[in-house]
């Protein structure tokens, strides 16, 4: 599964704001994608949920209110198969990226760790066949989602099933792109 996992999001995040400024260069798509591959997978390991359409033409990696996060140590030990993918100067840029984990929500919540449809399937429902059940079980449980845009343009799309921006972060001091920060309270 992790393999259609790499290839779908490798292919919707190639125009992503964060991760073109993480990973330059030759093959930055294929390299993004095993990045992103090795994420889903562990988030899945920690109990998160890595669902995907029946055609796997999207793919979306939840981490529920009782998953584990992950800890410093857990990337640590993929670190052998996160750094090379990115290079030096995207490792370099890997410490911009602590400040996310420090503004990540406190109370229970379902955090979407990542949603991305392949481009030749976009705009056909797919993201929301992987949104709506997990925000449906969160109003269910009495639950708040969580989830870092990366691209303000999809601020609209992530409006429609109820989130709303709660901050902006400028990476790396404003040297590196936005992220959106949204949260989504239970109906």
């Amino acid at each position: 599964m992790y393999r259609t996992v790499r290839r779908s999001l490798g292919r919707a995040f190639a125009d992503d704001p964060v991760w073109t400024w993480l990973i330059r260069g030759r093959n930055s798509a294929d390299r993004a994608a095993a990045v992103l591959g090795e994420l889903a997978h562990l988030h899945a390991e920690l109990g998160g949920e890595v669902t995907a359409t029946d055609g796997h033409e999207a793919h979306a990696v939840w981490v529920g209110p009782d998953a584990r996060p992950a800890t410093t140590g857990d990337y640590l030990r993929r670190a052998h198969r996160v750094i090379r993918p990115l290079g030096l100067r995207g490792a370099a840029r890997l410490g911009a990226l602590t400040e996310v984990d420090a503004r990540h929500p406190h109370e229970p919540h379902w955090y979407l760790a990542l949603l991305g449809t392949d481009p030749d399937h976009q705009r056909r429902g797919h993201g929301d066949a992987l949104v709506r059940p997990v925000t449906d079980r969160a109003d269910e449980t009495g639950v708040g989602c969580y989830l870092e845009s990366s691209k303000e343009s999809n601020v609209p799309y992530y409006r429609r099933f109820g989130f709303e921006v709660v901050d902006v972060l400028h990476l790396d001091k404003g040297r590196g792109p936005d992220l959106f920060l949204m949260w989504r309270d239970p109906r």
